[in-house]
């Protein structure tokens, strides 16, 4: 076999694994050190295997993405997230559809708080489904919201997967964050405007939901909650103006969260164990994937795949609106399958040389990317969010009542997508305007 047909023949055998559900950097890292086994020796692979991992764990970008997490399941741990719902509820419940608008708006706060899509589904599932149902809201109307909502933290910095990306494709990770921004809101936007018109079209979507607050309540709503959008502004803002790094603004956010937490006294032992926890076994998760992918990187390298993948997609047409329709292609169908993180990590060896290739902007298609890999995560048959809100509410609502329900937001992302193509400024501005 020539060392093309050997790397094809990795690819096929990776994606059989993970179809098989064996762990994405497991599947990875066992075929590319057996398909560089097979192009040279044993002993190259099994050297590959005791440097590799080591050099690479090392990168100092890298500490962004366990601190970020750790800011984010400290937020959480703390009740800094506690009353997000109830307050955007008595905000903005008297709009068309303003349970369903409550929920965008408190997943978007969610999502840049923790930086994961699941955790924010998970959370809001629990919160704001029960109480669109006891209103008698459609049911797909209320678990689509969630369902779809949930991706934005992919989006909105600080995201784990713009820091991914980032330190995958060496572009700055502070320049991402201010590039996803203005999609982020482009996207929380398109959501709230279809859930208006589609109800004020149907108010039975709606149900029988009528809150009314005074100004006081409001007030104490907004005592609740005011930390955790000083906390995102704080970091985003630091990063903007340049007062410290990417990787310094986890550091930096995580010291703010404790130090909001103990002037509330929510910041305990346990609190800080459960934080510490978990952020640990999402780090490890993460990092074994990536691993996984930098072997399955050389693999494919030394096989001359990506390469000869290029020279086919850019022999079709160099114009970028091909290369981005094959890219989207790619990335809609392994996305109904594999999970965002592991399915970035699979993906790039192969994106990356396409796109230097064709020379466009890595921020921008970076953010492209992630806009794409959002979509699959709630795209049937295999849309994680999906049945994170299917396994958080049990038989009360079925499986195809949330895919039949996230379909209308879905319809919104590829508007969104398309925007994004079409205006490279939205992602663009903001990167050009950072000190």
């Amino acid at each position: 076999m020539s060392n093309i047909e050997i790397g094809v023949a990795g690819i096929a055998i990776a994606l059989a694994l993970i179809a098989l559900r064996v762990p994405i950097g497991i599947a990875l890292g066992l075929v590319s050190i057996l398909g560089i086994g097979e192009m040279t020796s044993m002993r190259v692979a099994w050297g590959m295997i005791s440097a590799t991992p080591f050099d690479f764990a090392g990168t100092w970008e890298l500490t962004a993405a366990p601190m970020f997490l750790f800011m984010g399941y400290l937020c959480t741990t703390t009740n800094m997230t506690q009353g997000l719902f109830q307050a955007m509820r008595l905000y903005l419940a008297r709009l068309p559809g303003g349970l369903a608008v409550s929920s965008v708006m408190a997943s978007a706060f969610f999502a840049a708080a923790s930086g994961s899509s699941v955790a924010t589904s998970a959370a809001m599932s629990r919160i704001a489904v029960p109480e669109m149902l006891k209103h008698n809201y459609d049911k797909g109307l209320a678990t689509g919201t969630v369902a779809a909502s949930g991706t934005l933290g992919s989006l909105i910095p600080p995201s784990v997967l713009l820091v991914l990306y980032g330190v995958y494709a060496q572009v700055s990770v502070g320049q991402l964050f201010m590039a996803g921004f203005l999609p982020g809101v482009l996207s929380a936007l398109l959501y709230i405007v279809m859930i208006m018109v589609r109800t004020k079209l149907n108010p039975s979507l709606a149900g029988d939901a009528n809150v009314r607050s005074s100004w006081s309540e409001k007030w104490d709503a907004f005592k609740n909650i005011w930390p955790l959008p000083l906390l995102i502004a704080l970091v985003l803002g630091g990063i903007f103006t340049g007062i410290f790094s990417p990787t310094e603004a986890g550091a930096v956010g995580t010291t703010i969260a404790a130090v909001i937490a103990l002037a509330r006294r929510t910041l305990t032992v346990a609190a800080v164990r459960e934080a510490v926890t978990q952020t640990a076994v999402s780090t490890a998760s993460i990092f074994i994937i990536l691993i996984g992918s930098l072997f399955f990187t050389r693999f494919l390298a030394m096989s001359g795949v990506p390469s000869a993948f290029s020279e086919l997609i850019l022999g079709v047409s160099t114009e970028t609106w091909w290369i981005i329709l094959a890219v989207a292609l790619i990335y809609l169908i392994l996305g109904m399958f594999i999970d965002s993180i592991g399915l970035l990590l699979l993906t790039l060896p192969l994106i990356l040389p396409l796109v230097e290739g064709a020379d466009l902007n890595l921020v921008w298609f970076g953010i492209i990317v992630v806009k794409l890999l959002e979509v699959g995560l709630v795209t049937p048959p295999i849309g994680l969010n999906v049945y994170v809100i299917k396994g958080s509410l049990g038989n009360s609502v079925s499986l195809n009542e949330v895919f039949k329900g996230v379909s209308w937001f879905i319809l919104m992302d590829i508007v969104a997508l398309l925007l994004i193509v079409l205006i490279p400024a939205l992602s663009l501005y903001l990167p050009q305007k950072m000190f």
